[in-house]
């Protein structure tokens, strides 16, 4: 596993390729969760938990498991927040304390090209005037928007769609306007691209 430097120190990033039998590193409780999910999930799903659990450990907690609720969101142990990734080959995980860290999400993607009939989906008109089309047709508004999600998620329990997020590349700001909410976003790029984005406490 490699740890990817976090601009927060307090928030924890681990990254891993997907082996072979990675699924047999989960908890009986995470192969019920994972219901009738066929064995490329499963081996994602655990390599994922791998890293997770990994991370917990540096805060002090012993191996446990990380089941998902019936709504996908992982159950992370009292007083943390967390976020599980991953693209067909790598995997990834973010956790925080949550006194620190109120909610984070994190996503990944290999860094190809965006196919172009997705950039109007991703993009707002906004966001198209804004950003010149190299940018638009990388993955990084995908990664950055879907990380916005799974910490918007954790919040309020509601779905967004790519347009209801605004992001902000330069500022490294994410925004919902419908609840007026901004997410503090980071942008990390090798072979994959990885979206971060969390809420500090002290701001809620």
């Amino acid at each position: 596993m490699e740890i990817i430097p976090s601009d927060r120190q307090n928030i924890l990033i681990g990254i891993r390729p997907i082996e072979y039998a990675d699924e047999d590193a989960l908890f009986s409780s995470e192969v019920t969760a994972l219901g009738q999910a066929v064995a490329k999930v499963r081996r994602q799903s655990g390599a994922a938990r791998i890293i997770a659990r990994a991370l917990l450990g540096e805060l002090g907690f012993p191996p446990m498991p990380i089941p998902k609720t019936q709504s996908g969101v992982p159950t992370w142990p009292t007083g943390i927040v967390g976020s599980l990734a991953h693209h067909g080959t790598v995997a990834v995980a973010a956790i925080a304390e949550k006194r620190r860290v109120a909610t984070l999400g994190i996503d990944i993607e290999p860094n190809e090209p965006l196919p172009e009939n997705l950039i109007e989906l991703i993009s707002t008109p906004n966001e198209q005037r804004i950003y010149g089309l190299r940018l638009l047709q990388r993955r990084d508004l995908f990664v950055l928007k879907e990380a916005v999600y799974k910490a918007y998620f954790q919040l309020y329990r509601d779905f967004l769609e790519f347009h209801d997020i605004e992001i902000d590349i330069h500022a490294r700001r994410g925004h919902v306007p419908r609840s007026n909410c901004t997410f503090s976003l980071e942008l990390h790029t090798s072979y994959n691209v990885i979206g971060l984005a969390y809420l500090l406490t002290e701001r809620m």
